[in-house]
C-alpha cells in the first residue's frame, strides 16, 4: 500500500468514526425515553402502599408458561394477606417468544383506556396463550398477528375495546410505554420470568413459578415481624 493512500484511509476511517459517534449520540437522545413519566407496571386493584406495606414485584411475560402457571398462587396469597401486601406487575416480552412485545403492548393499551380491566386481560392471555406461541403463528406475518391479538383482547375485555384496541398499535404511546417495560426490566437484572422481588429485594429460582405454600414461606415471617414491632410499641406505652 502506498503512503498517500494509507494516509488517505486513515484520514476517510477517522471522519467515519466522527461521523458515526456523533450521530449516535444523536440517535441515542432522540430515542431516549427515560426516566418515563410515572412509574412502570400494573398495580394489583389500586391498593395503595404505606410504610408498612409488603411489596411484591413480579416480572412477567404474557406468553411464558411459567408466568401462567405462577400467577394463580400469588393471586391466591394476595387475596390471603389482602391490603398489608401490594403487587406491581411489570411486563418482560422476552425475545425468543415471538409474540411477546405485541401480547405485551396490548395489555398497555387497555391500561390506559381502563386500568380496571388490565388484570383480566393478563388473565385472559394466561389462559388462551397457546394461540399466540412461535410455532401457531410461524407462518403469519406480523399485521396478521397483531390484527388476532386486538380480536382476542376485545373477546377477552369486551367488544366495546376493539377500536381503539385497533388503533392502540399504531399509537407511538403504546409502543414506548412497552419498551420503558422492557428497559425497566433489564435496568434490574431481569433477564427471565417470572422472577419476584419482595421489598426491593429478589427472590431465588428466578425463572420458576413459586407455589402458594412458598409464598406463605416468604411472607408470614414479614408480616409477624410487623405484627411484633407494633405489640412491642404498644408494651412500650402501656
Amino acid at each position: 500500500m502506498q503512503k498517500g493512500n494509507g494516509a488517505t484511509l486513515i484520514l476517510q476511517s477517522v471522519l467515519v468514526l466522527f461521523f458515526v459517534l456523533n450521530n449516535s449520540s444523536e440517535w441515542s437522545v432522540q430515542a431516549q425515553s427515560l426516566p418515563p413519566a410515572k412509574y412502570d407496571g400494573f398495580v394489583y386493584r389500586s391498593r395503595p402502599v404505606h410504610s408498612d406495606t409488603i411489596m411484591i414485584e413480579a416480572f412477567f411475560d404474557p406468553v411464558c408458561p411459567d408466568s401462567r402457571d405462577a400467577w394463580p398462587s400469588l393471586k391466591q396469597a394476595l387475596e390471603h394477606y389482602g391490603p398489608r401486601v401490594s403487587l406491581v406487575v411489570h411486563l418482560l416480552p422476552l425475545p425468543y417468544h415471538d409474540n411477546a412485545f405485541a401480547t405485551s403492548r396490548a395489555l398497555h393499551i387497555v391500561n390506559v383506556l381502563n386500568s380496571s380491566s388490565t388484570f383480566h386481560l393478563l388473565e385472559w392471555f394466561f389462559k388462551h396463550q397457546e394461540r399466540f406461541y412461535n410455532a401457531p403463528t410461524f407462518n403469519m406475518s406480523r399485521a396478521s398477528v397483531v390484527k388476532e391479538i386486538v380480536k382476542f383482547a376485545a373477546e377477552g375485555v369486551g367488544n366495546s375495546y376493539l377500536s381503539a384496541l385497533k388503533s392502540g398499535f399504531t399509537n407511538r404511546k403504546t409502543d414506548l410505554l412497552t419498551r420503558v417495560s422492557f428497559k425497566y426490566s433489564t435496568s434490574r437484572g431481569v433477564s427471565g420470568t417470572p422472577t419476584f422481588y419482595v421489598n426491593g429485594f429478589v427472590l431465588p429460582d428466578a425463572g420458576s413459578p413459586l407455589d402458594y405454600i412458598g409464598w406463605r414461606k416468604v411472607i408470614d415471617p414479614l408480616v409477624g415481624t410487623k405484627a411484633s414491632k407494633i405489640e412491642d410499641l404498644g408494651h412500650f406505652f402501656s
